[in-house]
């Protein structure tokens, strides 16, 4: 068996892992919960597992590298971080519930993954750009800031649906989201979520600077990712800016998680495949 078969087993474990914490959302059996944890476990540990094959196969082509240098091996790390972060909080927090938000997003970056046609699945030579030790850094300590913010989106939604369950009192929802946490333990769980992901693309951005300066002979050069990874950390600065300074909380906070995932992908994907750059070589390579 190869990297890619257990990466694309591994998207079908999360597809079912999904599907049972929306029947454990849904249909309220405390004892599936267990077997739903154990489950994903399982699912992540596959996958940590294509991802070291692959990076053995291609010490055996003759090219070792990380497997973290192009879309196909950044989106498969990206959908790693989410569940390996989700299985955290989970774990500090003793709550299924929010593995109906969160692991969905996991599952989708792994069908991307799998089955998207405009990315090579291949593992190819590095570009002379991309042969440095501050590669493994950067991309580590940018997705470790993405999935927290992944996560603080899938809470983001979790506390819209709480939150319009609870202004219904005899709607569908309202039975449907009863056990979901209290509203002030998301809007926390939301905020730390942010704070923990603003950290760690904060130092994504400062070993992106550095690595930048060791390949190219500058610090920052306005390519359009650096550009977009910027403003991205301008959103994230400014929300959490005005919940200390203005006491922003609950649904402006949820929307504004839910926002700030989207200019996430847009630096992520978007940029690498509507706007040429310095980083246009991971969008297919």
């Amino acid at each position: 068996m190869d990297s890619s078969q257990l990466l694309g087993i591994t998207t079908f474990t999360y597809l079912f892992s999904t599907l049972l914490y929306v029947f454990l959302l849904v249909f309220k059996t405390p004892r599936l919960g267990p077997i739903t944890t154990s489950f994903t476990v399982v699912a992540f540990l596959i996958q940590t597992a294509g991802m070291a094959l692959r990076w053995v196969e291609s010490y055996r082509m003759g090219i070792g590298h990380a497997p973290l240098t192009n879309m196909y091996e950044s989106v498969v790390f990206f959908s790693w971080t989410i569940i390996a972060l989700y299985l955290v909080v989970e774990l500090l927090f003793k709550t299924r519930m929010i593995g109906a938000f969160a692991v969905p997003l996991a599952f989708l970056a792994m069908a991307y993954a799998s089955f998207a046609g405009n990315i090579s699945k291949s593992i190819s030579p590095l570009v002379p750009a991309l042969q440095s030790n501050w590669l493994i850094a950067h991309v580590i300590t940018c997705f470790v800031g993405y999935a927290s913010f992944a996560i603080a989106a899938a809470l983001g939604i979790m506390y819209l649906l709480k939150s319009r369950s609870q202004q219904n009192q005899t709607s569908f929802a309202k039975s449907r989201f009863n056990d979901l946490p209290s509203l002030p333990f998301i809007d926390d769980l939301i905020h730390k979520s942010m704070i923990f992901g603003f950290i760690w693309l904060s130092a994504g951005i400062i070993t992106g600077a550095i690595w930048a300066n060791s390949a190219w002979g500058t610090y920052w050069s306005w390519d359009p990712k650096e550009t977009w990874s910027l403003i991205t950390w301008f959103f994230y600065a400014i929300t959490l800016h005005a919940r200390y300074t203005r006491g922003w909380t609950g649904r402006r906070i949820a929307l504004l998680a839910i926002f700030g995932l989207i200019s996430v992908l847009f630096t992520y994907y978007g940029v690498n495949f509507l706007l040429s750059g310095l980083h246009s070589y991971g969008s297919s390579s």
